[in-house]
Formats: C-alpha cells, sequence, structure tokens
C-alpha cells in the first residue's frame, strides 16, 4: 500500500471497500478494493480466487475492467484496477429518460462484445446488470465485478449454484432453482438490461423471487414444458397463474432498426435464451 496516496472513499460490496488512489511514482489514478480476511487460517475466499481467476482470463479485452496488480495488506490483501468514473446505473439515473439512441447503440455494443470475449474463453459472469458496467470518462464501458464468475464446463455435467445475479436481471431457470444452466443466464441479463436503456426503468422489477416469477410470466406468458423443459418437475408448483404473452409497452424506438424494441427483446429475454450464435451476430454492428 506504501505506493498509493488512498484520495477517497467510493463505496462498499460484499467483499471488500473502494477506495480511490494514486500510484505515488507514476501519478496513475486507480481504483483499490480491500478484503479483509475474517480468519487467517482459512486463506483467501474462494469468491476472491474466482474473480481473480476470471479476470485473468479475460485480461485482453478491452471491454473488461483491467486487473493491475494484487498485494497483501494486513489482515487482508488489495485488488488495484484501473479507475472508472462512473457506472451504467449512474448513467440512467442521472440521464434524461430516455437516453439517446447512439448512447444505447454504443453501450449495448460494447457490453454484447465483452459478454461475447467472456464466453468465448470460457467464463460466465453471472451478475450483469448496469451497476457492474464500468463507465470511462471518454464513454467506453466495461464489465466489472467477477466475484460470481465461474469458469463455465461446455459438458452440461457440473452443478451451478442458482442463488447468483441480482434479482431483477436473474434468468428464470435460476429462479426457478435450477443447477444446471449454461451462458444463457448472462443473455438473460443483458436482455435486461437491454429493456432498461429502452424502457428508462427495470423491465422486471420484483421485490422478491416470487413476483420476480409473476412480472416474467406478465411479459412472456407462461411456458410449458415443450417450450421450456426447465418447468417441469417441483419447480412447477413455483409458478405463478397461467397467463399469455404481452407485448412491452414503449414509444422509443430501436437504436438499429426502424422498429419497435420488441422484437429486439424477444431473442434476449425468452424462455430459452441460451444462443451462442445470437450473441456473436447482435455484437456485430448492422450492415
Amino acid at each position: 500500500m506504501e505506493q498509493y496516496c488512498v484520495l477517497g472513499r467510493l463505496g462498499e460490496g460484499a467483499h471488500g471497500v473502494v477506495f480511490k488512489a494514486k500510484h505515488v511514482e507514476t501519478g496513475e489514478i486507480v481504483a483499490l478494493k480491500k478484503v479483509a480476511l475474517r480468519r487467517l487460517e482459512d486463506g483467501i475466499p474462494k469468491q476472491a480466487l474466482r474473480e481473480i481467476k476470471a479476470l485473468q482470463e479475460v485480461e485482453d479485452s478491452q471491454y473488461v475492467v483491467q486487473l493491475k496488480a494484487v498485494f497483501p495488506h494486513g489482515a487482508g490483501f488489495v485488488l488495484a484496477f484501473e479507475f472508472m468514473l462512473s457506472d451504467l446505473a449512474e448513467v440512467v439515473r442521472h440521464a434524461e429518460r430516455p437516453l439517446a439512441q447512439a448512447q444505447v447503440k454504443s453501450y449495448l455494443q460494447m457490453l454484447l462484445k465483452g459478454v461475447a470475449f467472456c464466453h468465448a474463453s470460457n467464463i460466465v459472469h453471472r451478475d450483469l446488470k448496469p451497476a457492474n458496467l464500468l463507465i470511462s470518462a471518454s464513454g467506453q464501458l466495461k464489465i466489472a465485478d467477477f466475484g460470481l464468475a465461474r469458469v463455465f464446463s461446455s459438458d452440461g455435467s457440473r452443478l451451478y449454484t442458482h442463488q447468483v445475479a441480482t434479482r431483477w436481471y436473474r434468468a428464470p431457470e435460476l429462479l426457478y432453482g435450477a443447477r444446471q444452466y449454461d451462458q444463457g443466464v448472462d443473455l438473460w441479463a443483458v436482455g435486461c438490461i437491454m429493456g432498461e436503456l429502452l424502457n428508462g426503468s427495470p423491465l422486471f422489477p420484483g421485490e422478491n423471487d416470487i413476483e420476480q416469477l409473476c412480472c416474467v410470466h406478465r411479459i412472456l406468458g407462461t411456458p410449458s414444458p415443450q417450450v421450456w423443459p426447465v418447468c417441469r418437475g417441483p419447480w412447477r408448483s413455483l409458478s405463478c397463474p397461467t397467463t399469455t404473452r404481452s407485448p412491452l409497452r414503449t414509444g422509443h424506438r430501436c437504436p438499429w432498426k426502424r422498429c419497435c424494441p420488441t422484437p429486439l427483446l424477444r431473442p434476449w429475454t425468452c424462455w430459452a435464451s441460451s444462443s451462442s450464435t445470437l450473441l456473436a451476430s447482435a455484437s456485430q454492428p448492422p450492415r
């Protein structure tokens, strides 16, 4: 820590406090995340190790926040990140509603390219939301907070916890308690973020998991086992009353095509949102 001069406190997360600091020798501004160890004998928390591992796997992407250093400090350790001025949640909160179409297009393209790079590196983020998308002074968007990220197994045999992702951006299979899932959970979150940028408010603002499912059902309708096999078995009892799909109500136009954003959102917020082909094609600008 001697090589840094702390300039102020930026915030506090579940696993550490973040400070703004300046490197004494180079003058570079960074964000320092201090993580305290509850018990020294337990070592570094698994979540912190996963975040470091994930960031090392995707360090070559210009759309992922850069981890500059990791070093011990007192009864804990510090992660030094590149400093980013703001995040997408703050941009949306303080901007005039809705965001300009050029802004929406730019943010979505950077987000999609970042997610595509993560998935190509077998990393699933599992907590994409506006607050975890940092914005630089020049408007560059970068994905951050890889605390819930995991190296993904493509064979589908591994079991994962369903208690990931912030509720408003949590895929339905996670709400149903699924232990086997894929990169589709990130694509669902991308769709929710897209809808929030276009609407100026969260797409599915449930106050608890059951209400969250009901918010999804009101827009997408109740899934059948033929459309979405995940709803089979004991999770079926968690369903809300059967409903039919209702269109998204918005007057904003798609920033890439002259159409209502509902067709644009449909492939991302549907009962089967996992598609690497969809992600690869959507991350490219229209011709």
